[in-house]
């Protein structure tokens, strides 16, 4: 298997939606206490990586991007306000449905971590796929048990891909690792 072959197979397997759909799931499991939890988590991922992974092979389809990476950052905004929104309605429906508060505060730490990826992404091209690996990781350290912060090798599996593949810098992918983590830190530490 050659370096490019690896490296685009982390890229696919560990994409955002997927990381979000296992991850959430775990976050809603920890948020209710049982398995009640495994609906709000279902709900988590389709708002925050389903949706907006569907509006990306939509747009690819209709040939406004070339693949799901959209490696031109002047074309990713769209992307950031449909995250923000999906993100935003799945939180609304959260609060109107009494889901359990950790299941809340993930997805408001997803739509802050959302807001910081479009304004830096205005100036300067980062990783989002980082990001979102680096964030549900952090998130699932908080909500379980610190020994999943061992699941950042997963992480810097994205990275070491993002760059690989030609898609990102260090610089770029770490930032967004740092922004994930930071973001998701800060609103469950909280």
């Amino acid at each position: 298997m050659t370096i490019t072959t690896a490296a685009r197979t982390v890229t696919d397997i560990l994409q955002p939606r997927n990381v979000l759909l296992a991850g959430m799931l775990g976050i809603g499991i920890a948020a209710a206490g049982d398995w009640t939890g495994i609906p709000w988590g279902l709900l988590g991922a389709l708002c925050a990586g389903i949706i907006p992974a569907a509006y990306i092979e939509w747009e690819r389809k209709r040939g406004t991007w070339g693949d799901r990476h959209v490696v031109d950052r002047t074309k990713r905004s769209p992307i950031f306000v449909v995250i923000l929104a999906s993100i935003g309605l799945g939180s609304l429906a959260m609060v109107l449905g009494r889901a359990p508060t950790g299941i809340l505060i993930a997805m408001l730490a997803l739509w802050a971590m959302t807001i910081g990826l479009l304004a830096i992404n205005t100036v300067w091209k980062i990783s989002v796929d980082s990001a979102v690996a680096s964030a549900v990781v952090a998130m699932l350290a908080v909500v379980h048990s610190p020994w999943w912060l061992l699941a950042y090798v997963l992480t810097a599996a994205v990275c070491w891909s993002r760059v690989a593949l030609t898609y990102h810098t260090v610089a770029q992918t770490l930032a967004g690792a740092s922004l994930g983590a930071a973001t998701a830190a800060a609103f469950l530490l909280a």
